[in-house]
């Protein structure tokens, strides 16, 4: 698993539930109080132990934890390269579900060696979405619904999306768009001077 994967869900975890509560999950999983190095790879066990460990620790469903672990990688201002990697997806929420394909090719332009899953997204009906997630990481879908939600809610767009677990070629989550204008997005800055 890539460092910066690991990174998030330290940085996550740390943010959230604060550094003892890190400290003490670090612990638990045989890892260094300092944690992971952003630009090492680390065997995905090493990861489910740091997961294993914050489940019995907070005493909150893994899949509860890894959706809010996707919604903090748009949300917190210490995460905003990766929200402004997903923004320029589109200049709105459908457009993003359009391009949301294209993702781990984008990331593989900014970190080379990052591999995120393969992400498959069809449009079954005007604005209602399917999006199919393969990864040998088992939850990298629910980490993809909090993650839909969030750029949702950064668009300003009004959108049910429900993961739907595991099935025969991947993780599935549904993304049905109900009102593209629901409220005022988040700023985004395409460039200098230019704001969206």
């Amino acid at each position: 698993m890539h460092g910066l994967i690991n990174k998030g869900l330290q940085g996550f975890l740390t943010e959230t539930y604060g550094l003892d509560t890190w400290a003490r999950i670090a612990r638990r999983a045989a890892l260094a109080p300092e944690g992971f190095e952003a630009l090492l790879t680390y065997d995905a066990n090493q990861t489910v132990a740091v997961l294993d460990a914050a489940v019995s620790m907070l005493g909150k469903p893994r899949e509860v934890l890894l959706e809010d672990l996707g919604t903090y990688l748009v949300s917190h201002p210490t995460t905003e390269p990766v929200r402004r990697l997903l923004r320029f997806g589109g200049l709105d929420f459908a457009d993003f579900m359009n391009s949301l394909d294209e993702l781990p090719g984008r990331a593989r332009l900014a970190v080379p060696d990052l591999r995120l899953p393969d992400i498959e997204t069809t449009e079954v009906a005007p604005e209602a979405f399917v999006v199919i997630c393969r990864s040998d990481f088992a939850g990298f879908g629910l980490i993809l619904a909090g993650l839909l939600r969030a750029m949702a809610d950064d668009y300003g767009a009004l959108a049910l999306i429900e993961w739907q677990g595991e099935r025969p070629g991947g993780e599935r989550i549904s993304v049905r768009l109900l009102e593209g204008e629901y409220s005022e997005g988040r700023q985004f800055a395409l460039s200098r001077g230019e704001t969206v």
